[in-house]
């Protein structure tokens, strides 16, 4: 997914990592512009229960699961339409995911919407159903350079992020349930900072892999963040429905073939979402699905300069 928008001075560059080619997208890949699902994101031992039953699913990060697993929706065929209505034009691609994948129990039928219209807004739109109670999480992950992919380091971009809290992780990075403060810590973007002023200061992670929580009412559209680039006048403002937003710094970009050359903090994401391992805490908004119900969430990345 290429997406090509002007800088300050109308010169257009794409400003999505992406590969030239399908090859590697099917080999292996950071997740450049992909779908996630069925769940994005970590569940804690890969282990739910749902109705007294325990389900286990895949763990392919460590003891864990991510992303929804090895053979996740970013491996998946799914089929697709064009369409241009007004003056929106754009994709819808569909999935069925059976029973059983990755060890989610029901048949999932998940699609995803991307549009764009005469204000420069990309929206990105995600609808699912089930026949059996199961969990979904779905996401887009892209990874963004305002500068232009493929420009170097995109720590020097701006950022400010619509939120006074974020989820308390364990060393694995797995949620405990406690929703913590950003008021004097690394994680407070309230006010616009650079992204690589205290990048460094996160060893563990090597970066940011954190999990916002968007102020605000999920399920209404709202401000969820804002980024500049100061060289290209690039702006790029993120509205969103889903309760969080995880931002990652691209820390383990191994900048060789797999990645297309694009190295560690050559990016960022801002990946809307629900909660990571909310299948096995209580007090997160529920990922629960049910039969007769429809997941529907919209994001919208709204492109401009300065």
């Amino acid at each position: 997914l290429d997406v090509n928008v002007p800088d300050r001075d109308g010169k257009r560059e794409n400003v999505n990592l992406a590969f030239d080619e399908l090859a590697p997208y099917l080999e292996g890949h950071p997740y450049f512009g992909s779908t996630v699902g069925r769940f994005c994101n970590r569940i804690a031992e890969g282990k739910f229960t749902i109705d007294g039953r325990e389900y286990q699913v895949t763990t392919n990060a460590g003891k864990h699961h991510i992303h929804g697993g090895k053979t996740n929706f970013t491996y998946q065929n799914w089929s697709g339409e064009s369409f241009h209505e007004n003056d929106v034009a754009g994709v819808r691609f569909q999935l069925t995911s059976p029973d059983g994948q990755e060890g989610y129990p029901g048949t999932v039928h998940a699609s995803v919407e991307y549009s764009w219209n005469d204000k420069n807004e990309l929206r990105i739109a995600f609808s699912a159903t089930t026949d059996a109670p199961t969990h979904v999480n779905l996401t887009n992950h892209s990874y963004w350079n305002l500068g232009g992919a493929g420009s170097g380091s995109a720590m020097d971009h701006v950022a400010t992020i619509e939120a006074d809290q974020y989820l308390d992780v364990d060393d694995d990075l797995i949620p405990t349930g406690r929703l913590n403060s950003v008021a004097d810590t690394v994680l407070d973007f309230r006010v616009g900072l650079p992204l690589g002023d205290r990048v460094n200061q996160l060893v563990a992670t090597k970066g940011y892999d954190h999990c916002y929580v968007v102020r605000g009412s999920a399920g209404e559209l709202r401000k969820a963040a804002r980024v500049v680039d100061p060289k290209s006048g690039r702006v790029l403002e993120i509205e969103t429905t889903q309760p969080g937003m995880q931002l990652y710094t691209a820390n383990h970009l191994p900048g060789n073939e797999r990645s297309n050359g694009y190295g560690g903090h050559d990016a960022f994401c801002l990946e809307t979402q629900h909660y990571p391992n909310a299948p096995n805490l209580e007090t997160f908004p529920t990922t629960l699905l049910n039969p007769g119900g429809r997941l529907n969430e919209v994001t919208v990345h709204r492109f401009s300069t300065h």
